[in-house]
């Protein structure tokens, strides 16, 4: 479980690293002292949670909260905070948890477990939900020369930047309207999640490569497309790529 710690006091960011540090199966990646770095810290981690306090610099922590809501993917939420007041709030922002200040080391870790076991529950119901829709065989998009439908079979690899998603596929590459959560729902026996940015086709992976700077990255048949893979993702991609 990677964790981002958001807190514009160092000193509370140093007591939850040191707690943190005897839960067993967490490691803290980054930590922001404010909603822009705490930006930068979650798209470059990609962490499975975020300990966020409510007031700091900047955007104020239930309106990061919200901005961690639109993203696919997006972690769980422990608020760690001085102020009873925004516990409502905090809950409208589909935040796990909410702490009080001084954190008890018995409450984070109870808080990180129902984290975890909300994750794995999120995706059991994402999981049984693309099964049971119906899966279309073809993807659309809006060009110059109308709409131009693409078989999905031939797609290698949908990417995700800001709010656009790309469609990679045998004959080049072709933005669409779908977002990965909806692709991913739909299309869950065929593409598997390996990036927050990113879904590859099950059929199109070659081998888990190694790169120089220690991170992993995927080779795709006929193609010269190379996602990278987080640590978030590494665990259920090895075991997938164990049971092909």
């Amino acid at each position: 479980m990677d964790i981002v710690i958001i807190d514009d006091e160092f000193l509370a960011r140093e007591r939850l690293r040191r707690m943190l540090a005897d839960y067993g199966g967490g490691e803290v990646v980054a930590q922001a002292a404010n909603s822009d770095e705490a930006k930068e810290a979650v798209l470059r981690c990609d962490p499975d949670v975020v300990l966020l306090d409510i007031h700091m610099p900047g955007d104020s922590g239930l309106t990061f909260a919200q901005w961690l809501q639109e993203l696919d993917d997006a972690p769980a939420i422990i608020f760690c905070t001085a102020h009873q007041q925004h516990a409502l709030q905090a809950f409208d922002v589909s935040a796990s948890d909410y702490l009080l200040k001084p954190v008890r080391k018995e409450k984070l870790f109870a808080a990180l477990d129902k984290a975890k076991t909300l994750n794995k529950a999120q995706r059991t119901v994402l999981n049984e939900e693309g099964v049971s829709g119906n899966r279309r065989s073809h993807v659309s998009a809006k060009t110059h020369n109308g709409i131009e439908l693409i078989p999905i079979d031939q797609v290698h690899l949908f990417s995700a930047e800001q709010k656009y998603v790309t469609a990679h596929h045998q004959q080049g590459q072709v933005l669409i309207d779908d977002t990965l959560k909806e692709l991913e729902a739909e299309l869950v026996e065929l593409f598997v999640r390996v990036h927050r940015n990113a879904l590859v086709s099950i059929r199109s992976i070659v081998a888990l490569e190694k790169k120089e700077d220690g991170h992993y990255c995927l080779r795709l048949s006929n193609s010269d497309l190379r996602p990278s893979v987080s640590r978030r993702h590494m665990a259920n991609l090895r075991k997938l790529l164990t049971q092909l």
